[in-house]
């Protein structure tokens, strides 16, 4: 495949199907069934997912859990503001960061925090214009940014969080990520409980989750674009889970495109999933081959993005731009707070 057109994966979508609020009871949102093989559509509730899910299939969960890494602040000795986005943590107390305005912070400036609470300095601009700062402050780092930062929503949401926690998945629990892995936050803990009742194994594995997964794809050649590196970690337990379904006939089940490119990273070609951890910067498109996943529980993406693409890698790019078009004409609600989708 020489060319594949960013074009290609636009849809047009009315502005105000944007969810800007998160449901009060989170499986209470919309779910489009789709059968990739024919591009067949249903409409249900999401809770109902328990009805497709069977015994002896293998549900696969990140559980990353989002820092506060909005951190609002101002230089040292001007006052001007300033905002920081925590992106990854290099090493110790120095972190690769998002810096607006980007202009006025060379390295050597100073930045204050929360009154100098948390006080930094920059030290290098790196690629893509990302700056590498070290925090200095008094006490425990999470503590102090538990205080300070806010939850970095993403860019198409105006609307101010109420409460924190609706912006993690109930089994958030390794911090590490600037943006949820928003698929799981339709599960309830009682919804979980019922479906590993009814004999589905669950496994779950972690991948931060950068911001670069809002950035746009700029490349009208989408295989010039360079995808962004995320961390990922695979326990020996998860590992084990995932390759004794397959053994047994047991489908994959990855909630979020997250909790797909960690398993598809870590597996030989056979489809053998390894314990362990790395980085991955695993772009997923139409054509790609997958070894371990069967079906996917998602969101509804953005037009002309990574996501859509690797969705489409899944159920082909006309059953899901179809799927996408009904799923506007039934005004489901899309990206990040919205309903979900489920690829079979």
């Amino acid at each position: 495949m020489e060319q594949l057109l960013k074009s290609d994966f636009y849809f047009d979508l009315p502005q105000e199907l944007i969810a800007q609020d998160p449901l009060e009871d989170r499986s209470s949102s919309r779910l489009l069934v789709l059968d990739k093989k024919t591009g067949a559509v249903s409409h249900h509730v999401f809770r109902e997912i328990i009805d497709y899910l069977n015994q002896g299939d293998c549900l696969v969960l990140n559980d990353t859990k989002v820092i506060p890494a909005r951190l609002l602040g101002e230089r040292e000795g001007t006052g001007a503001h300033v905002e920081v986005l925590l992106l990854k943590r290099r090493e110790g107390d120095v972190w690769e960061t998002l810096v607006r305005p980007g202009k006025k912070c060379r390295p050597g400036t100073r930045l204050s925090f929360g009154d100098g609470l948390l006080t930094a300095e920059v030290l290098e601009v790196v690629e893509e214009g990302n700056r590498l700062i070290h925090f200095e402050y008094e006490g425990i780092f999470e503590e102090v940014l538990d205080r300070l930062g806010e939850m970095p929503l993403p860019p198409y949401i105006t609307h101010k969080l109420k409460d924190k926690d609706r912006y993690q998945t109930v089994y958030a629990k390794y911090e590490g990520s600037a943006a949820a892995p928003t698929a799981g936050l339709h599960f309830t803990k009682e919804l979980l409980s019922r479906i590993e009742e009814k004999g589905v194994e669950i496994a779950y594995v972690t991948l931060h989750v950068g911001l670069g997964t809002f950035r746009p794809v700029k490349e009208e050649n989408v295989l010039d674009h360079h995808m962004h590196s995320e961390f990922y970690q695979i326990t020996q337990e998860a590992a084990e889970k995932i390759n004794r379904a397959r053994r047994q006939g047991g489908r994959i089940i990855c909630v979020g495109t997250t909790s797909c490119r960690t398993i598809e990273s870590a597996a030989d070609e056979e489809g053998v999933v390894h314990a362990g951890c790395d980085n991955t910067e695993i772009f997923i498109y139409p054509g790609y081959r997958f070894k371990v996943l069967d079906a996917l529980i998602t969101n509804f993406h953005l037009p002309e993005s990574t996501l859509v693409m690797l969705v489409s890698a899944l159920a082909g790019r006309e059953h899901v731009l179809s799927a996408y078009g009904q799923a506007i004409q039934e005004k489901y609600r899309f990206f990040s707070f919205g309903d979900a989708m489920f690829i079979v």
